[in-house]
């Protein structure tokens, strides 16, 4: 490989680790040709890339990308691949399904997101982490609980809910009778007025009875005035005698 050759892959190194925000750093070496045939094409069932590299190339690409690469420097050692995936987790779970029948991928480093897992013992971590469209799912699932219980509260509770709905129809069926007997009050005031205007009515009878009364004295009294002159025609005839 020439110098030209070189830098070419190095270009295209550098725009690999512009365009992903994760990739792996693992060792293959030591596997069969049977069982590296078996590991590429899991990686491609799980649309997970592979790509045997020079660490001397890597290493140049780590330092001329803008990114600060330089805690992976140490991991560029021996055999070295990238391994690379949309989902965060998709190379971590092909190295942890792969090596449940070898001993290898060997997880090196691996930069997701910005952040740095160097080492092994990382690929549980890796593998158990939820990829973006995981995550989106968790989400919307999360978002839609709250419905979902609503839906399901309001489905069981139908007939409770036809009877409210019952009653408050009802409820609202009530207003015009409500209505009614506000209409109904000025008709009991006007009774109550007729009430009063016929008070003075009772107060003229009374006064009725009081003239009926002095003329009833008066008539009692004239039979006085004739007894008065009886005596005295006789008081007359006598005088006379």
């Amino acid at each position: 490989m020439n110098k030209e050759e070189k830098n070419q892959l190095i270009e295209v190194l550098d725009g690999m680790l512009n365009d992903n925000n994760n990739f792996y750093l693992t060792d293959i070496s030591g596997l069969t040709v049977e069982e590296n045939s078996s590991l590429r094409r899991l990686c491609y069932k799980r649309n997970v890339s592979l790509q045997v590299v020079k660490n001397t190339l890597l290493k140049k690409a780590f330092e001329k990308n803008t990114t600060d690469f330089s805690e992976l420097y140490d991991v560029l050692v021996g055999n070295t691949s990238i391994m690379q995936a949309e989902a965060a987790n998709g190379p971590a779970k092909v190295i942890k399904d792969f090596r449940t029948k070898n001993e290898k991928p060997i997880l090196k480093a691996a930069y997701l997101e910005e952040s740095l897992y160097i080492g092994d013992e990382n690929l549980v971590v890796l593998a158990d982490l939820k990829s973006k469209n995981e995550l989106i799912g968790d989400i919307i699932t999360l978002l839609q609980s709250p419905a979902q219980n609503v839906i399901s509260a309001l489905q069981s509770g139908g007939n409770k809910l036809s009877g409210i709905v019952k009653v408050l129809q009802e409820k609202a069926g009530e207003v015009p009778v409500e209505e009614k007997v506000v209409e109904e009050m000025p008709v009991e005031e006007s009774k109550a007025e007729d009430v009063t205007e016929e008070t003075p009515v009772a107060e003229e009878s009374t006064e009725e009875q009081k003239i009926e009364e002095v003329v009833e004295e008066e008539i009692t009294e004239e039979p006085k005035v004739e007894e008065k002159g009886e005596d005295t025609s006789s008081e007359e005839d006598e005088s006379k005698e």
